[in-house]
């Protein structure tokens, strides 16, 4: 979701059944007190989108801020982490003493989606150590296929949703530079991927531009507007 957009009803329901769903699977897999849904995007950062607890995100936050944790792990490298007694563990020495500080011992991340830099993993806590056994295991592999079939759905929706947007920023400022110029659609439309070309610049961030009267023509675009053939 863009910055300069709202959220669509779309995202909104996207996002509520994103947690409904992360609810279902604090209060359905064995052991598990509070659960949350983690978003590892292509540039790096990650974000916590559904969360049963306050407390869920906060150690989520602490995960991303360190780099470290089942959490983490999930989404960049292992498909599944378990940890059954933070207390215990040596794999997570910056990590471990805080989320015991915060009363969680135990957690458990599973990978839901994984397309090149993009991942998606859902991840369990608990306030007893040990409290992940065999079913945890095993009903939380349901609810993980289950997920990953929501976030695909998802994906695709924002990609329609974008592929709209986009289609209709074109189209405004095809009408904006054919009013300005007194040219027909043609010639608007190969003025504005002729421009994006010369400035190396996105075809939809240059039609951002003319909407918002940001874009300034040079001269010879002017020119070249009026010259190019239909």
């Amino acid at each position: 979701m863009n910055a300069d957009s709202p959220p669509s009803p779309e995202h909104d329901a996207q996002l509520a059944a994103l947690q409904s769903l992360t609810t279902s699977a604090a209060a359905n897999i064995p052991g598990v007190d509070f659960a949350s849904i983690t978003l590892y995007s292509e540039d790096g950062t990650l974000r916590t989108v559904a969360a049963t607890d306050q407390l869920a995100e906060k150690i989520d936050a602490v995960q991303y801020e360190l780099r470290e944790g089942p959490c983490y792990g999930a989404v960049t490298e292992d498909r599944f982490v378990l940890v059954n007694d933070m207390s215990a563990t040596t794999d997570y020495p910056r990590l471990a003493p805080r989320v015991v500080g915060l009363g969680v011992w135990a957690q458990a991340a599973m990978q839901l989606t994984h397309h090149g830099r993009r991942a998606a993993g859902l991840n369990l806590y608990a306030r007893t150590p040990g409290a992940f056994d065999r079913s945890t295991v095993e009903i939380a592999e349901m609810f993980a296929s289950h997920a990953a079939t929501l976030l695909e759905y998802v994906e695709q929706v924002e990609h329609l949703n974008e592929a709209l947007r986009t289609r209709t920023d074109i189209g405004t400022a095809v009408g904006i530079l054919m009013e300005r110029y007194g040219i027909d659609r043609h010639r608007a439309f190969k003025f504005l991927v002729r421009s994006s070309n010369n400035r190396n610049t996105k075809l939809r961030a240059l039609a951002r531009d003319v909407i918002d009267g940001s874009f300034g023509s040079t001269t010879e675009e002017d020119r070249a507007s009026q010259q190019w053939p239909d």
